[in-house]
C-alpha cells in the first residue's frame, strides 16, 4: 500500500520517557526521483562521520566482542546438573560451581534499591544474571506490540505493479467466471461410476497386505518380548520351573549328601515338609538310573502351565470402615422412643391387639382373657372394662373425632361398640348410629347365602357382624364411615368392605391371587392396598382395576403399614424382614432389613414424625427413622435407631403389637406377658 505525497508515517516507541533519541524515523517520498529515502530524526541523528562508525560497529564479526560462554557442557542438558553442586567442565577440567542462588528475601532487598532491576534476567544456560541494553529493550518492546524488532523496516511498502499497461489494450480479463468452474463436471462423475463398478465386479483388485510370519523366541524370556509388553502390567509370565543345582549334581559334593540319621529323620516329617529330592553319589554319569518322578513332574508342570492364573488382580487398598453408609447420628434425628415410661397392667392373657385413639388420650387393648380396655395415656388408669366373652383378635379406634367407636374381632365376628368417651352429645350421636332396629340390608348377592349377616348386641348395646368364618383383621377408611374385614380364606369373600352409616356390605374381589392376610385403605386417596401370603395388590377402588401389585420375595407377609404420604409401604414377614416398597420407584422392595430372629407380628408408620416401627415374637421392637422427601430423585433414608426390650417371653411369644401415639413420638408395645408399655424419648 502506498503513501501519498507528503503524507509521513510516524512510529514511536513507549519504552521511555526519552523516546526521542530512539525515534524510527521518517518516511519521505521523493516525486521526481520516485525513490524512498530514509530519514534520521531525534539526537541519534549525527554526521555522515559517525553513522558510518556505527554501522561498522555493527558489522563487525570480530571474536574479540564476543564472550565465550561459561558452561562448556554442550549439548548435554542441563538437568543432568540439576542435583550436583557443578555446570560443566572448564577447559583444565575443573569443575565450574553453581552460583549459590539467594533467597527472596534478599533478592526483593535487593531489587528494591535497584533501578535497573527490571532489564536484568537469568541466564539459566551459564548461571548468570545478564542485564540487556537500551536497544534489546526497545527490541523487545517492539516485539511485546506486534511491531518488527527493527525500525527500518517498513510493514507496508508501496505495491509495485510489474505488468506493464503501455501499449495494452486490456491487460487483464473483466469477465465473470464461467458457471463450469462451480458445477461438477459430468465427466469426472461418468468416470467415478465406472470405477466403483469395477471394483463391486472384481474388475480391480487390490494387493492384500502380506501377513507377517509370527516369529517368537523359543529359548528367551517370554516377559521381555514386545507381544507381551502390550499386555501391560497385567500380564504374568508362565511359572519357570526351578533349575538344577549342586544338589542334584551325579557326583555332588560330600557336604551335600545327608547321613543315615537326616535320611531316616525326614520319615517322621510331614509329606509337605519333606525335601523333594535326596542327593546320591555315582561314579559315573553312565550308572545314574532313570528319575523315577520324571512323568509326575511333567504332569505337574503341564498343569502350572494350563492352570496358573495369566493375569495380575488389581489389589484395591479400600478401607472397611468407608464401606459403611453414612448415616446422621441419632442425636440429630431425635425425638424417638428409648425408653420405657408406663406400663398398663390389668389383663390376665396376652395382649393381641392395641388402639390409639385419634387424639392421643385413650388407649384400647383386646386380650385373649376376653376383655376390652380403655385406658387414659397419661395416667396409665383403666377407665372402662367389657367382657366380651371371647379372645380378642384385633382391635380398632375410628379415626373420626366426633365418631368414639371401637371395632373388634371378637371370636369368628366383628363387634361394633361406644367407646363411651367423650361428651354426652357426642355418646348421643354414637348411640344413634349404633341403633339397628331390624335386619339390616346384607350383601349384595343374588341367591346365596349373605357373606355378613348386622345383628344387634344386645348386651353391649352395639352391632355384631357375623361373617361365615372367622375374621382375622379389621381396618378403619381415614373418614370413618368405612371399615373392612379380612377373612383368610381362598373365595371371593375373603376381603369385604362395611358402611357403618347405611349398615350395608359388599365384597369388592371376584379373585385373589392367594389366601389374604390384611387390608388397608390409603390415608388419602381411593386406593385399597391387599397383602397376599407373597404379593400387595393395590386397587383402585373408583375405577374398580389393579393399580400395581408388588412383588415382596418373601416366604409369607404378616402385615402391613401406608405411609402418611401414600407412596411408600411396609411390609413384614414371618422369616423376621421387613421390606420398603416406594411404589413410584419400583414394585419391587427399595430396602429389605434383616432386623428380628423370629415372626413380625405388626408394623406401623408415625402419622406425623419419620419413624416406623416394628414388633416381634423376639421380645423386642425395633424403631428406626424413615424419611421420605418430596423430591422424586432423592432416596427414602431409613437408619436403624432403638431396640426396645422389657417383655418376657409367654409359650414360646413376644410382643404381639405396636401402635404409635398419633401426635406424640411415642410407641405402644403389647406383649404375651399381659403388659402393655409406654416407650418415651
Amino acid at each position: 500500500m502506498g503513501h501519498s505525497d507528503g503524507e509521513h508515517v510516524h512510529e514511536g516507541d513507549d519504552l521511555s520517557a526519552d523516546d526521542s533519541s530512539w525515534s524510527d524515523g521518517v518516511w519521505s517520498e521523493d516525486g521526481d526521483e520516485e525513490s524512498l529515502s530514509f530519514e534520521d530524526s531525534g539526537e541519534g541523528s549525527g554526521s555522515d562521520g559517525e553513522s558510518d562508525e556505527a554501522a561498522a560497529a555493527e558489522e563487525s564479526d570480530s571474536s574479540e566482542d564476543e564472550v565465550a560462554p561459561r558452561n562448556t557442557v554442550g549439548d548435554v542438558p542441563l538437568e543432568w546438573y540439576k542435583d550436583e553442586e557443578h555446570i560443566g567442565y572448564d577447559i583444565d577440567g575443573r569443575k565450574i560451581k553453581k552460583r549459590d542462588r539467594e533467597g527472596r528475601i534478599e533478592a526483593y532487598l535487593r531489587n528494591a534499591d535497584d533501578a535497573k532491576n527490571w532489564r536484568k534476567i537469568y541466564d539459566e544456560y551459564n548461571d548468570e544474571e545478564v542485564q540487556i541494553t537500551k536497544d534489546e529493550a526497545k527490541i523487545i518492546s517492539r516485539l511485546l506490540k506486534g511491531k518488527t524488532p527493527h525500525t527500518n523496516v517498513d510493514p507496508y511498502p508501496d505495491y509495485v505493479d510489474w505488468f506493464e499497461y503501455e501499449d495494452k489494450g486490456h491487460p487483464l480479463s473483466s469477465a465473470p467466471e464461467p458457471k463450469r468452474r462451480f458445477v461438477p463436471s459430468k465427466w469426472e462423475q461418468k468416470k467415478v461410476v465406472k470405477l466403483v463398478r469395477a471394483i463391486r465386479n472384481g474388475w480391480i483388485k487390490f494387493d492384500k497386505p502380506k501377513e507377517e510370519r509370527n516369529l517368537y523366541l523359543l529359548w528367551g524370556d517370554e516377559a521381555d518380548t514386545a507381544d507381551n509388553k502390550r499386555h501391560g502390567l497385567s500380564y504374568i509370565p508362565p511359572p519357570k520351573p526351578k533349575l538344577p543345582g549342586h544338589e542334584e549334581s551325579y557326583n555332588p559334593s560330600i557336604e551335600y549328601i545327608p547321613t543315615q540319621e537326616e535320611i531316616d529323620s525326614y520319615q517322621l516329617m510331614y509329606e509337605e515338609d519333606r525335601p523333594k529330592f535326596i542327593p546320591k553319589r555315582f561314579e559315573s554319569l553312565r550308572s545314574v538310573p532313570a528319575y523315577e518322578k520324571a512323568l509326575r513332574e511333567g504332569f505337574d508342570r503341564c498343569l502350572d502351565l494350563y492352570l496358573c492364573p495369566r493375569t495380575r488382580k488389581k489389589r484395591i487398598n479400600i478401607d472397611p470402615e468407608s464401606l459403611k453408609p453414612k448415616l446422621p447420628s441419632k442425636k440429630d434425628l431425635r425425638p424417638y422412643p428409648k425408653t420405657c415410661y408406663l406400663e398398663f397392667k390389668g389383663h390376665t392373657s396376652p395382649v393381641k391387639s392395641i388402639s390409639v385413639e385419634i387424639s392421643g388420650q385413650w388407649l384400647a387393648s383386646g386380650s385373649c382373657d376376653g376383655t376390652i380396655r380403655v385406658w387414659e395415656v397419661e395416667t396409665g388408669r383403666c377407665l372402662k372394662v367389657w367382657n366380651v366373652g371371647g379372645d380378642v383378635r384385633h382391635i380398632a379406634w375410628n379415626p373420626s373425632p366426633d365418631r368414639p367407636i371401637l371395632a373388634a374381632v371378637v371370636g369368628h365376628d366383628l363387634l361394633l361398640i361406644n367407646a363411651e368417651v367423650g361428651s354426652e352429645e357426642m355418646q348421643m350421636r354414637v348411640k344413634d348410629l349404633l341403633k339397628i332396629d331390624e335386619m339390616a340390608p346384607q350383601d349384595d348377592t343374588d341367591d346365596k347365602k349373605p357373606a355378613v349377616r348386622w345383628m344387634k348386641h344386645e348386651k353391649l348395646d352395639g352391632i355384631t357382624l357375623i361373617h361365615q368364618k372367622a375374621v382375622s383383621n379389621v381396618e378403619w377408611h381415614y373418614k370413618g364411615d368405612y371399615f373392612t374385614t379380612v377373612v383368610p380364606t381362598g373365595d371371593t369373600r375373603a376381603v369385604l368392605l362395611h358402611q357403618l352409616t347405611k349398615k350395608h356390605s359388599h365384597h369388592p374381589f371376584r379373585k385373589l391371587p392367594g389366601l389374604p392376610v390384611a387390608a388397608t385403605f390409603h390415608p388419602s386417596q381411593k386406593m385399597f392396598f391387599v397383602a397376599t401370603k407373597k404379593f400387595v395388590q393395590v386397587y383402585d377402588l373408583q375405577k374398580a382395576q389393579l393399580v400395581k401389585k408388588l412383588e415382596s420375595g418373601l416366604r409369607e407377609i404378616s402385615s402391613i403399614s401406608i405411609h402418611p404420604g401414600g407412596d411408600n409401604v411396609i411390609v413384614g414377614s414371618k422369616d423376621g424382614k421387613l421390606c420398603w416398597f416406594d411404589t413410584d420407584l419400583s414394585t419391587r422392595p427399595y430396602k429389605t432389613l434383616k432386623i428380628h430372629s423370629k415372626d413380625i407380628t405388626r408394623v406401623t408408620f408415625h402419622r406425623k414424625h419419620p419413624l416406623f416401627a416394628s414388633a416381634s415374637e423376639d421380645c423386642t421392637a425395633y424403631v428406626c427413622h424413615g424419611m421420605v422427601y418430596s423430591d422424586l430423585n432423592q432416596n427414602p433414608l431409613i437408619v436403624p435407631l432403638e431396640i426396645l426390650r422389657g417383655h418376657s417371653s409367654s409359650d414360646g411369644r413376644g410382643v404381639l403389637d405396636c401402635k404409635f401415639h398419633p401426635k406424640q413420638p411415642w410407641l405402644f408395645t403389647a406383649g404375651a406377658d399381659s403388659v402393655i408399655r409406654l416407650y418415651c424419648d
